[in-house]
């Protein structure tokens, strides 16, 4: 022990502690280390949420990292007043039982809060030591009788926590505590109830108690710590205030917390490999039962050889029920005729093209497999697959029937403060008036960046050299980027093989019957756990909904398309057909997936796509990254001949071979990285993830110092390496991996196909799929009638809910700018284009039509507005929807009459209603 004396700070909440800690875990573990510290235990509200920032944090130091949390006791003993539990983890097994029991306190209570219950601590909680923080204003005799109700409960693995904050009593609190000591037996033990890292976070912790509490400063008086004292201190304070045993016990306390989250290890579920199967074997199985369909003709040696090589390296890490469980999910789809497709950079694998989990066959593209997966990296793959938007939840409640809410939850994403939200906040904090506050955080944006200068307060009446505003944009400044609250990933899942909650805790979402990890998608990937992402995509919805509306017009079985699969499949598109590439490139492409923005309408003319490898550079070179990095325009005058494809070196032309010698793809910043600049492969993949997350971390500028430093040491220009920092920057903003742009192609092309042959399908699908895509509904039923699609009225006496085909009488193809259009079905407009209709009203007025039609096939299915309001039982608010949609015109004779006769019809007496 040094002269100062050793110190483990055994009671610290992070910012994850949400409004209460006001430091980032990373901080707060970089201080500590500054500060010689034995170990830290971080001991959040409830969670462990920010357990594994700092884990990270301190992975590469030799301080080791408790894993805790703090519960409040106001539910789980009468006495309890302000009274709180520190619990920290032993070994796995105690870990495991601290992640039950926050899950258990979680799962009874709403989003966001939680209640611990007396008999959730009856028998203690096995594995785990247990500090006791009493409340200053309970009864001596009452902290006697709690102190008793630990020690019973943790026997030999209890402590009173002594939390000395030089509030003014600190030594007759302690005296306090001994006396208790002596009553009970509990030892003492110091610690700090630490909330910041530094002094100077102070002001920004009471900035956030006044949020929590929704009281400006001013008002909150004592509710606000005294001092700043709940920061890490130096030894040699911590040893002028505790006496040395109590500090001696904090070494004791760590000395026994032998856990570390690098023990987790993930579970797969076992109900996916039948009997007698084993995981290695039944993957291959459905890996080659595969392969026959994807390749009727025969595997090419290429093909297998590839398949050997992924099922080797899959073994090797042991990941094949990853890749079975999402066969699973996407065979339950499919048999349920929901349209899925696996994107990213699965893309690149043939083992997954062969599942049926991507659609893209990557002997067409040249990528690899190893940016998929790979041994040297030693990281999970990451599957993403997007389902039909208006069906997902069928596979999401799959899932849930399939493994249980125990077994099964979705990933969390942490939602952070940005500036518009930082200002609001504090400005309400500091008093400021609300008014002025959201003028200006109104007036921020995007392009202001995190800072807020100047210029734009005084453009927006502040004065910047006012104390109050220089204070309320400081405290703005550090409170961006702190986490506001956990929210659900948009359909991130994690399935373990037994209880999930053994694993990291869950709690309730906001939306019903749905349940969300404490962790992110980061805090997963560092840990080496997996998840499966269950993607909701707009355009697959309407491609299944047009493919039904083309099989029921060719007369093919399973028009609906709601049953068993269509016949008319994707797979029976045409594959590169010339009509298809020619409208494209006269930029037809309202509509159409992914080209539909007026950017990517003006770079279809110029790049004009011939084949589906062109369609994979349109999708990806309208993004930031090709376009700040000055790709583009070379790009261009390269494939249209106006200037020579050339390389700057021989070495990178394997890397730029495919696009004309110009960066374009994420894949080719890093094998730059690799060829040029002399980054390892291990080097190039945290590139990758710098770029992915360089806003939140801010550590993609040490990558592109190294990477421009690298070129120029290597004989590359100033200009080159420039240009391709740039576009490490831009693809940080959004850039495309080869494969995920591939994905992306093959829609662009099908729907492109389905909008140049089924443009009548093609408008009712997208009609039926709505919300989504880049138009409303307005501009494409314009666009269907440019391209001689008959559009008819939403009608009573015809509507289903959805738009439907009604073929005309043979007509001439249509002449339009000199394009011929074959003859197209008309469009009838659905019930769900009336604006105010309930769906429920809509589906009595069809069920109560098609009753009558069926008794009396050549009478009107309703004589008028009224027979129609009293049969079917509409509200006037329905009624109005429909006559101002027009729909009653035929009842009516225009939508003028309609209004009126709406107007006159009063809903029945009850008596009389009842009897209909």
């Amino acid at each position: 022990m040094s002269s100062l004396g050793s110190y483990a700070e055994l009671h610290c909440l992070t910012n994850f502690s949400f409004l209460q800690g006001a430091s980032h875990p990373e901080e707060l573990v970089a201080r500590a280390q500054e500060l010689d510290y034995t170990a830290l235990a971080i001991t959040d509200e409830c969670s462990l949420a920010g357990a594994v920032r700092a884990h990270l944090q301190a992975r590469s130091a030799s301080m080791p990292i408790l894993v805790g949390a703090q519960f409040s006791l106001r539910d789980a003993l009468p006495q309890a007043s302000a009274s709180r539990l520190v619990l920290l983890a032993r070994d796995r097994a105690g870990y495991g039982r601290l992640s039950q029991l926050i899950t258990t306190a979680r799962m009874r209570a709403d989003k966001g809060q939680y209640r611990l219950l007396r008999e959730d601590l009856d028998g203690g909680v096995d594995g785990c030591l247990a500090l006791w923080v009493p409340d200053a204003g309970v009864d001596p005799d009452d902290l006697a009788a709690q102190a008793r109700f630990f020690a019973d409960r943790f026997a030999g693995n209890a402590w009173i926590a002594a939390e000395l904050l030089s509030r003014g009593t600190d030594a007759a609190w302690l005296e306090l505590l001994r006396a208790v000591q002596r009553r009970c037996g509990l030892p003492l033990v110091a610690a700090s109830d630490v909330r910041f890292h530094v002094r100077s976070r102070k002001a920004l912790n009471d900035v956030l108690a006044a949020i929590r509490l929704n009281e400006p400063l001013h008002a909150l008086g004592l509710a606000l710590p005294a001092n700043a004292e709940q920061h890490l201190r130096s030894r040699l304070r911590l040893a002028h205030i505790y006496p040395p045993e109590l500090l001696e016990q904090t070494l004791e306390v760590a000395s026994r917390c032998r856990f570390s989250l690098d023990e987790l290890r993930y579970e797969y579920p076992e109900e996916i490999v039948p009997a007698g199967e084993t995981p290695t074997s039944w993957l291959r199985s459905l890996t080659y039962r595969g392969a026959q369909i994807r390749y009727p003709h025969g595997l090419p040696p290429k093909v297998r050889n590839q398949i050997e090589h992924e099922l080797a390296l899959i073994a090797d890490l042991k990941y094949e029920p990853y890749f079975l469980t999402v066969a699973d999910l996407v065979h339950y789809a499919r048999s349920q005729d929901i349209l899925c497709q696996g994107r990213g950079s699965a893309a690149n694998s043939a083992v997954c093209y062969c599942l049926g989990v991507t659609e893209v066959d990557p002997a067409r593209l040249s990528v690899l497999f190893e940016r998929f997966l790979s041994k040297e990296r030693n990281e999970p793959p990451d599957i993403d697959i997007d389902f039909e938007h208006q069906r997902r939840e069928e596979v999401i409640q799959y899932i849930y029937r399939k493994y249980g809410r125990d077994r099964a939850a979705l990933t969390a994403t942490v939602i952070t403060y940005r500036p518009r939200s930082a200002i609001r906040d504090v400005g309400k904090a500091l008093g400021i008036d609300a008014d002025r506050i959201d003028r200006f955080a109104k007036d921020m944006n995007w392009w202001d960046g995190r800072r807020i200068g100047d210029r734009r307060l005084a453009d927006s009446g502040f004065d910047p050299g006012s104390a109050i505003v220089q204070h309320w944009v400081e405290l703005t400044h550090a409170l961006i980027g702190f986490p506001r609250h956990l929210s659900q990933h948009s359909g991130g899942f994690v399935i373990a093989r037994d209880s999930l909650s053994r694993l990291v805790p869950i709690e309730n979402a906001a939306m019903p019957e749905r349940s969300v990890i404490q962790w992110d998608k980061d805090d997963l990937d560092a840990l080496g756990l997996l998840k499966i992402d269950v993607l909701a995509l707009g355009m697959l919805t309407a491609i299944r909904r047009a493919l039904a509306l083309i099989a029921g017009r060719r007369g093919l079985e399973s028009a609906g398309g709601t049953g068993a699969a269509p016949a008319f499949r994707l797979q029976d598109i045409p594959s590169e057909d010339p009509e298809t590439y020619e409208m494209l490139c006269r930029a037809d492409s309202v509509g159409v997936f992914q080209v539909e923005s007026r950017a990517q309408m003006s770079m279809l003319p110029r790049l004009q796509p011939r084949c589906f490898y062109d369609l994979v550079i349109q999708v990806a070179i309208v993004r930031p990254g090709p376009i700040q990095g000055g790709m583009v325009h070379p790009y261009l005058r390269r494939r249209q001949g106006l200037e020579p494809i050339e390389y700057p070196r021989d070495e990178i032309r394997p890397a730029l071979e495919r696009t004309l010698g110009v960066p374009i793809f994420q894949e080719q910043v890093m094998q730059i990285a690799m060829l040029a600049a002399g980054f390892t492969p291990g080097e190039a993949d945290q590139l990758r993830r710098a770029m992915a997350a360089w806003r939140r971390k801010g550590t993609l500028q040490r990558f592109g110092e190294k990477l421009v430093a690298g070129m120029l040491e290597r004989g590359y220009k100033r200009e080159f390496a420039d240009a391709i920092f740039r576009q490490v920057e831009g693809f940080g903003e959004y850039g495309f991996p080869e494969s995920h742009a591939a994905s992306f192609a093959l829609l662009v092309y099908v729907s492109s196909w389905i909008k140049r042959h089924e443009p009548a399908a093609f408008v009712a699908a997208m009609l039926n799929s709505q919300p989504m895509g880049f138009y409303a509904p307005a501009q494409l039923v314009r666009d269907a009638r440019e391209h001689g699609v008959q559009i008819r009225p939403v009608d009573v006496r015809v509507s289903d809910w959805d738009c439907t085909l009604e073929e005309t009488t043979a007509s001439p193809p249509q002449i339009e700018g000199g394009i011929d259009y074959r003859p197209q079905p008309a469009m009838r407009l659905g019930l769900n284009r009336v604006s105010g209709l309930g769906e429920a009203a809509a589906k009595r007025l069809i069920a109560e039509r098609t009753r009558r039609q069926q008794s009396d096939a050549a009478a009107m299915p309703f004589t008028d507005v009224e027979d129609l309001a009293r049969s079917v039982s509409l509200t006037q608010r329905d009624l109005q929807a429909l006559a101002h949609a027009g729909a009653l015109a035929g009842l009516s004779g225009h939508r003028t009459n309609a209004a009126w006769q709406v107007a006159a019809i009063q809903p029945l007496p009850p008596l009389l209603a009842c009897t209909r």
